[in-house]
């Protein structure tokens, strides 16, 4: 996906998603130059519908993640069958992943940046490697980069964007070292994120 096009994403939802990294912390962010809808009447103002409304907060949390429609749609399943509140679920689920982890412990720029990492197998979880950026972490489980990769360039410019975004309550991090543990789940105060999922709870009741 061109940077062109993420950014694109970033200007139809009215908001930043921090899908480049870095790059949305910099001048060269599309979103601060044209901060409105992309396309001919992208700067018209329009009214939504409730279902527009709901529609527009479920793409912009599976754009957040980086999920397609199907992986969403499971999520979503899973979190309904789950005692509590169901939107609240919703999100611990998809915190849970391990390439969400990997990039909020700061060793990648942006999410879809840790979804590569773990794909190519340079992550390990309890000292055991895992390429599935969907693996679901559990409290105490310890998330590290393989100790051959541990002087990528990329990986070791990443964590400057850590010092921007800080660690999280949930996570306990080693910088230096790579590594981090996940406490716990976190609570939806906790993941704070600017998103309404109880909208995304009608949109899928209907």
């Amino acid at each position: 996906m061109s940077v062109q096009t993420v950014c694109r994403i970033c200007r139809r939802e009215g908001m930043k998603l921090y899908l480049k990294g870095t790059r949305c912390e910099s001048e060269k962010c599309a979103f601060e130059r044209r901060g409105y809808a992309p396309g001919q009447h992208g700067q018209k103002r329009r009214k939504d519908t409730e279902y527009g409304l709901q529609l527009r907060e479920k793409q912009k949390v599976k754009r957040i993640y980086g999920l397609l429609e199907k992986q969403f749609r499971r999520y979503f399943y899973i979190a309904s069958r789950k005692e509590g509140v169901t939107g609240e679920t919703l999100l611990q689920l998809l915190e849970q992943r391990l390439d969400n982890t990997f990039y909020r412990m700061g060793f990648a720029e942006s999410r879809r940046q840790a979804r590569q990492v773990v794909r190519h197998g340079m992550v390990q979880v309890n000292g055991r490697k895992v390429d599935i950026p969907s693996y679901t972490l559990k409290a105490g489980d310890k998330v590290s980069l393989i100790e051959k990769h541990k002087e990528n360039v990329i990986l070791k410019k990443s964590l400057e964007s850590l010092q921007k975004r800080g660690v999280p309550g949930w996570l306990e991090v080693d910088a230096p070292s790579f590594s981090g543990v996940f406490k716990k789940v976190p609570s939806k105060e906790e993941i704070a994120l600017p998103v309404q999922e109880q909208l995304i709870v009608e949109l899928y009741s209907k």
